[in-house]
């Protein structure tokens, strides 16, 4: 795995850096102040020490949101393929009474027509 980068450097990049910047200032000092300057390198060391494991922590912190979003996209897409599945059988069964309109309402005999047969069959008797 590479190694995870800031502001496009990765953290071996930014320690060699930090040294560095810490051995420049060192020989500003004056001699009287060789105490301080280890003092003062230790604490840069310290410093950017934390400041990478924040960074490592971030990044893991990072994958794993990576991860749960990438597992919730797949888990929509499943979603919407079943939902499209439906609204294609839907379509299907659908298809045929548009091309070929049905009455819903079944067929009834009419009343009055057959109380009107039925009295006129009793007349010619």
């Amino acid at each position: 795995m590479n190694a995870p980068k800031f502001m496009g450097k990765s953290l071996p990049d930014m320690e060699a850096e930090i040294s560095n910047v810490a051995e420049e200032c060192a020989p500003k000092l004056a001699p009287q102040g060789a105490p301080d300057i280890q003092r003062i390198r230790s604490s840069i060391a310290q410093l950017s020490s934390n400041s990478i494991d924040v960074l490592k922590e971030l990044t893991c912190e990072l994958q794993e949101v990576q991860r749960f979003l990438d597992s919730e996209v797949q888990r929509v897409q499943a979603e919407l393929n079943n939902a499209l599945a439906g609204i294609r059988i839907i379509i299907e069964t659908i298809g045929p009474w548009k091309s070929n309109p049905v009455s819903l309402a079944t067929p009834t005999a009419r009343p009055e027509t057959s109380s009107l047969q039925g009295s006129s069959i009793r007349r010619h008797v």
